[in-house]
């Protein structure tokens, strides 16, 4: 057992990285005697991007879990160990880490910087004009802005470490993502670009390649919420006056909500997963984000008819 007493701020760190070090392995060299900059990075999207840009010039540690939403995501904790120990921690931020706001807030008083992209790639504000919508990484053109973000942040901590130019490829691919998903939704006539969406995430997909969102089952923008009996038969009513064939739900939420909707509306209307705000297990279409960005649109074409 480790015990640590640290009444000073400026040990807090070093308290910190001793903590993680144990937690991590025992205080094997493993962590300890790598001198690389340490980058926590939140969500599994992210991650993508960051190890990408980071390539083997940092050691990169993501939070979630392939496949956990991180709108319900509470860290261990180790977890909040390492965001203290870190060099830099990556966020997408505009409350889409609820869970993770105490930690955030903690490592950020003890002198980490932390980032928080969705901020930065002018974000859109939910449906009322209320609140600012956190899933940016839906859109490939904004997260190509993002990887220029993502590399000068950590050419701040080691300028030569080539961080720019893997940024500039990272920003290339995502791009090529883009004109890969316009290509794809092509054949989707005007009258069919009409989305129902589990929860309000596709705010981003529907700006960027001509989609209006006309409903959702979980009202707002977190899985959190609970609809009322009252919206779900709007939703229905919304569904049949339009003829919509497809409700499209998260991997990382429950679905039955969608499947009664699908049901009530006594139609053929199809239940599609997309991946949200998870990429897909090692080795398939959507384990990076480019990848998952083009499989959604592929399913979402083929769901509307494209």
């Amino acid at each position: 057992m480790i015990l640590i007493f640290v009444n000073r701020p400026r040990f807090r760190r070093l308290a910190a990285v001793v903590a993680a070090t144990a937690l991590l392995g025992g205080g094997c060299g493993s962590t300890a005697d790598d001198d690389r900059p340490f980058v926590v990075v939140s969500t599994t999207v992210l991650g993508d991007l960051v190890s990408r840009v980071a390539g083997a010039e940092a050691r990169v540690e993501v939070l979630l879990p392939i496949g956990v939403d991180p709108h319900d995501y509470q860290p261990s904790a180790r977890e909040i160990a390492s965001l203290s120990a870190a060099d830099l921690v990556v966020t997408n931020g505009l409350g889409l880490e609820a869970g993770l706001a105490d930690a955030l807030a903690g490592a950020a008083a003890d002198g980490v910087r932390v980032l928080e992209v969705a901020a930065l790639v002018a974000p859109l504000p939910f449906p009322g004009g209320v609140t600012l919508d956190p899933h940016v990484w839906l859109d490939p053109v904004r997260m190509a802005d993002a990887a220029g973000i993502i590399a000068a942040a950590l050419a701040q901590i080691a300028p030569a470490a080539g961080f720019d130019d893997r940024g500039s490829t990272v920003a290339a691919e995502l791009l090529a993502a883009d004109a890969e998903i316009s290509n794809l939704l092509r054949g989707i006539s005007a009258e069919r670009r009409m989305l129902v969406t589990n929860h309000e995430a596709l705010q981003y997909f529907a700006a960027r390649y001509g989609f209006t969102v006309i409903g959702v089952v979980v009202p707002g923008g977190s899985t959190l919420a609970e609809p009322s009996s009252a919206e779900l038969a709007a939703l229905v009513e919304v569904i049949r006056r339009h003829d919509v064939p497809a409700i499209f739900v998260e991997t990382t939420s429950p679905s039955h909500l969608a499947a009664a909707v699908a049901a009530e509306v006594g139609s053929s209307v199809q239940v599609v997963e997309l991946h949200v705000e998870s990429l897909g297990e090692p080795g398939s279409p959507e384990s990076s984000l480019a990848g998952m960005l083009v499989e959604n649109a592929r399913r979402i074409a083929a769901a509307l008819g494209g």
